[in-house]
């Protein structure tokens, strides 16, 4: 089963987004498992303190190391990859998600402040990822999706295991247009396509918008480049 462990200063803010709809119901079911860390469990002194100032100085404040392994220490491993939510981290992909889904779990730690002492990265050999070129507050926005991503490719968790097949990243390619009724709606109509019931044509017609969108938006996809 695919386990998730969060070291937080903010563990009321799981299981948040991951529990509602399909993912929420999977949780209460069983399907995977969320528990949170309190970091400040681990601090030191009698303000359980987790942070100190900058070696060198400069300004803020920097997890300790020796509070952070205490909290990553107390975590049974079981083989699973130990994130590190950080700006400077690789990009989260599509194909990361994949990966961490066919496996055991993860555990991810929560940064605050400036960041934490490289040496319990390297100590520990944390796996620093980004969910987007930008600087939040804290990592706790960035493991829910991070866990987003990865628990809706359980198996049995969404109600229809096809629908990831065509989805954006999948292949390399964004997603094609979507549409429903009503057939027209403010003059602008379905295409004409996708309601003659040629499978075949459907299936092309797909193919190409998804392969004009990504160049359009994302020509830095695999399999895809720019027509500009």
């Amino acid at each position: 089963m695919f386990a998730a462990s969060i070291i937080t200063l903010f563990p009321e803010v799981f299981p948040g987004t991951l529990g509602v709809s399909l993912i929420g119901k999977a949780l209460r079911e069983g399907a995977w498992s969320l528990d949170t860390v309190q970091l400040r469990d681990f601090g030191l002194g009698p303000h359980k303190s987790i942070d100190d100032t900058p070696a060198g100085g400069g300004a803020g404040m920097v997890i300790r190391a020796d509070v952070a392994a205490a909290a990553i220490d107390s975590i049974p491993r079981n083989d699973r990859p130990l994130i590190y939510l950080s700006p400077r981290g690789k990009q989260l992909s599509q194909e990361m998600a994949q990966t961490w889904a066919a496996g055991p779990g993860l555990i991810l730690l929560c940064g605050r402040f400036e960041g934490l002492d490289e040496r319990v990265i390297e100590a520990r050999g944390m796996q620093e990822v980004a969910v987007g070129d930008a600087v939040l507050a804290g990592g706790e926005a960035a493991a829910l999706v991070v866990l987003e991503a990865c628990v809706r490719l359980l198996p049995g968790v969404l109600g229809n295991q096809s629908s990831i097949l065509e989805e954006s990243f999948s292949d390399g390619l964004l997603e094609h247009p979507q549409y429903t009724r009503p057939r027209e709606w403010e003059g602008r109509t379905i295409p004409d396509v996708l309601l003659n019931g040629d499978h075949a044509k459907i299936a092309a017609w797909r193919r190409t918008e998804r392969e004009r969108i990504t160049a359009q938006r994302r020509p830095d996809l695999s399999g895809t480049r720019s027509k500009d």
